[in-house]
This record gives C-alpha cells, structure tokens and sequence, in this order.
C-alpha cells in the first residue's frame, strides 16, 4: 500500500484493491489539488477545503455520508461526529473514516472537532492500524486534543495532518507542538513528487509489533 499526502487532509491511498481519495480541496487554499482519477473518493464535510470533487471522474464511488460501503474488495465505514464542541452548533457535523485494504484499517479523522471520541465512536471505529489525525487546531481538535484522542484509538502508525503549511491560505498551527507533546521521533517521508510530499509505502508485515510509529511527510 501507498499512502501520499497532497496537504491539508488530502490523501491518495493507493491499494491493490483500488485507489481511494480523501477530502480533495479547491485551489483557493494555496495549494496544488491532485487530479482526481481515483476509484473511490472519500468526503468528511461540505467544505471548500474538503470537498472539491466537481472534476470527479464519474465512474468514482463518490461517499459523503455516514454508512457501509464496499468497492472492489475495499471495506469503508463512515462514522458521523462532529466539527465543533457545540454538537455541530458551528460548523457541523464530520464524518470519520475506516479503510479496511490489503488486510490493514485506515481511519481519517476528518476535521475532527469534539473534544475527545465517544465510547460509541471508539467502538465503532474498532482496531487501526494507521491513523490520520488533524493537529491544527482552530477549525479542528488542537495538538494536545490530538494526542487525547490517538491515546482512545491506540493506533500502530500516526500520521499528523490540517496543520500550517508554506502556501496554505488556513489559519490554523503548524506541527512542531504536536510532535514535541506526542515524544515519538518521527521517521519522515522525503518529497518525491511536485505533486504532494512524498510517498509512505507500507505492508501488514511492516505495521510495528509494540510502540506506535510516527510519521510525518515533509512539507
């Protein structure tokens, strides 16, 4: 499996199943969109910076709500939550995402808002192996909320994503708290392409047996 990041909390998962994209901005972000020629494209709310799916090719299995799903052997589950403390009061709700490809589960937490996860939420999202999390704050749970959240799922890799970077239009904070808090050294993807920052490739054989692994691509 390969994972690229294109910024903000936009990735291309690329399986041997298929390729999943999720949460695809405008370019009035700042930055570079990556051309959707995806199998399946993933969306966690209405906004701008996440949901830029008007050149979407339309044979692609557009999910934007909560529910089951399954394309070409590619298991999803969306979760409804929320992009506030208030319960959606000022922003909505959000929804989280669990990938189940080439035998390993990825979650994207979305703009992830609340505090921390119900029980509910915690159940539902089960066992990850790979966890997209947002650290920016602002518009999305902050760092040390980050790190609450990573301690409720228990995840084998984290992968930090919304947070502050060169071109980005978003107000919201960089990386560097929540690596300081979180204490992991992070092994770091070196940018290979003009397009996004690099390619994670990882297998079930690879996941780490005991600690959690975190990685960050450069920017």
């Amino acid at each position: 499996m390969t994972i690229n990041w294109f910024g903000h909390s936009c990735f291309r998962i690329e399986s041997k199943e298929g390729s999943i994209l999720i949460d695809p901005f405008s370019k009035e972000i700042g930055l570079k969109p990556p051309k959707i020629k995806d199998d399946i494209v993933l969306v966690s709310h209405g906004h701008d910076d996440h949901n830029n799916v008007d050149e979407i090719n339309p044979e692609a299995f557009l999910i934007n709500t909560p529910g089951e799903y399954e394309k070409k052997g590619i298991a999803i589950r969306g979760i409804s939550s929320y992009h506030d403390k208030t319960e959606g009061k000022e922003r909505g709700l959000n929804i989280i995402y669990v990938i189940k490809a080439e035998e390993m589960t990825i979650c994207h937490l979305g703009d992830l808002g609340q505090e921390k996860l119900t029980e509910s939420q915690v159940d539902d999202i089960g066992d990850v192996d790979i966890l997209l999390v947002p650290v920016g704050g602002n518009y999305t749970i902050n760092y040390k909320e980050a790190i609450g959240v990573i301690s409720q799922i228990e995840p084998k890799i984290i992968i930090p994503m919304h947070y502050k970077l060169k071109d980005l239009r978003v107000e919201i904070e960089g990386p560097e708290k929540f690596v300081k808090e979180l204490g992991l050294t992070p092994e770091k993807v070196d940018s290979s392409t003009s397009l996004g920052a690099g390619k994670y490739k990882i297998s079930k054989k690879l996941l780490p047996a005991e600690e959690m692994k975190l990685i960050m691509f450069q920017t």
